[in-house]
């Protein structure tokens, strides 16, 4: 397992998911954790962190704002700095059509899924560079690299995260800070159970992923395990990247299995 011995983390999203995912394995990897969430289950995912032997604080409120994202780099500031910033949260905002969206359906996944990672980045990255290190890692998605994988918005919110991970590593160039983006495929978390859960209903689980080469949908372990790495000095050479995390969904044009024609 990569070492984040005597860092401190900030995770965004932290109630559930990938993100409580995350929490758990930094704090494996030696992190005291800072957990922020919306969702007061934010304090179930440290209590998991705490009875396993690990040291962290959680906050409840909306990430995508400055007052909630600025308490919790004042939080870990108290807890030693800020040296690594997981902007994981977001929301689906489900599958709405093109002429079915409304401005304002369409301005809130916009602000929490990307003014909230930029929010995010920035207040991190202040320290980060006056501290000459720190990695940053943004969630991302598929949907974010091409169609597909998601609704309008919220895939024009996943693209717009990759370009801040790719404009802000060219920013913050000789600062000694790095900042990539993974890219999960289709994972089962809050956010996606319905998926699962009606699957499983209709006796097709074993069509989930089918889709992509490992023909199976992902664990939130399994994309917490790329944040690790990012986090991690492993990563040392690693810095503005979008990385999938799909099972090989993002490596081929639609086709039907077998055939190319």
């Amino acid at each position: 397992m990569a070492s984040l011995e005597g860092k401190t983390a900030i995770i965004t999203g932290a109630a559930s998911g990938i993100g409580r995912a995350a929490a758990k394995l930094f704090s494996a990897a030696g992190a005291t954790v800072v957990l922020a969430d919306v969702s007061d289950k934010v304090n179930e995912t440290l209590d998991m962190v705490t009875a396993a032997g690990g040291r962290g604080v959680a906050i409840v409120g909306d990430v995508a704002t400055p007052d909630v994202i600025n308490k919790a780099i004042e939080a870990a500031e108290m807890l030693g700095g800020v040296d690594v910033m997981f902007a994981n949260a977001g929301v689906s905002g489900g599958l709405p059509g093109l002429f079915e969206l409304t401005a304002e359906h369409w301005n809130e996944v916009l602000r929490i899924n990307t003014v909230g990672v930029f929010l995010a980045v920035q207040a991190a990255a202040r320290l980060m560079v006056a501290n000459g290190k720190g990695s940053i890692i943004c969630t991302a998605s598929v949907a974010g690299i091409r169609s597909g994988a998601g609704g309008m918005p919220y895939s024009a919110s996943k693209a717009g995260v990759i370009s801040i991970v790719q404009t802000a590593a060219n920013q913050l160039a000789g600062t000694g800070v790095r900042i990539n983006a993974v890219c999960p495929g289709l994972t089962e978390t809050g956010m996606t159970q319905y998926v699962f859960d009606r699957a499983r209903e209709r006796g097709t689980e074993g069509k989930i992923g089918q889709l992509n080469p490992l023909r199976r949908g992902a664990v939130p372990e399994e994309i917490a395990q790329v944040a690790l790495f990012l986090a991690s000095d492993d990563a040392s050479y690693v810095n503005g990247q979008a990385i999938a995390v799909d099972g090989g969904l993002s490596s081929s044009h639609p086709v039907v299995p077998g055939k190319m024609a």
